[in-house]
């Protein structure tokens, strides 16, 4: 099976277009005002409208208040809710929108249970932290793992065959500058998955 591609952060149009015309499976974009790629759930809206459904839309988030989540919800209308696996025990999340609860490099334990489809990264999401590939290998056996942080056009291929997650993510890797897609990075990204 393919492993599924995911571009986030997504700022513009260009990139949206890119993103789709590139063959990605999942298009994320992020809602945390900290964030350069920031967007509201309006823009999101109005970017998304014209992505084919069979392409994810994604809301990452990371520790939503009710509020902006239930803005997110209905305005947005993701397919996808992507944030740390403790924030969805106060958010309320309709039963058509996918969880991809994102757990974080150092909090597994061998006790730890995982849901069906999880996000695997770095202590910090958004600043490119590669993880430890041998131990993220025995995490992608326990679920449908999508492993994030430090990928790009030229480890992305390794680290598929290393690791063999479910999915991968890209975000700054396939930046001209910081919050910035570039729509050749994008292509390039996805192509290099796609042969490995």
């Amino acid at each position: 099976m393919a492993t599924l591609v995911k571009i986030c952060g997504m700022t513009d149009s260009a990139a949206v277009a890119a993103a789709v015309a590139a063959g990605a499976d999942a298009i994320g974009f992020v809602f945390f005002s900290k964030s350069p790629r920031n967007v509201s759930a309006q823009q999101a809206r109005q970017l998304a409208n014209d992505m084919p459904k069979n392409i994810r839309r994604v809301a990452v988030m990371l520790h939503p208040d009710v509020a902006l989540w239930n803005e997110v919800a209905s305005v947005f209308r993701p397919d996808v809710l992507q944030t740390d696996a403790a924030d969805f025990a106060y958010l309320n999340v309709a039963a058509g929108i996918e969880k991809w609860p994102v757990i974080r490099e150092g909090s597994v334990s061998d006790d730890t249970s995982f849901p069906q489809t999880f996000v695997y990264e770095g202590k910090k999401s958004g600043f490119g932290e590669t993880v430890n590939w041998t131990i993220a290998a025995g995490i992608a056996r326990r679920g449908n793992m999508i492993l994030a942080g430090g990928l790009d056009i030229d480890n992305v291929g390794d680290a598929i065959r290393q690791v063999a997650p479910f999915g991968v993510d890209v975000s700054s890797a396939v930046e001209s500058e910081r919050g910035k897609k570039d729509a050749a990075k994008i292509a390039a990204f996805v192509a290099a998955a796609r042969v490995a």
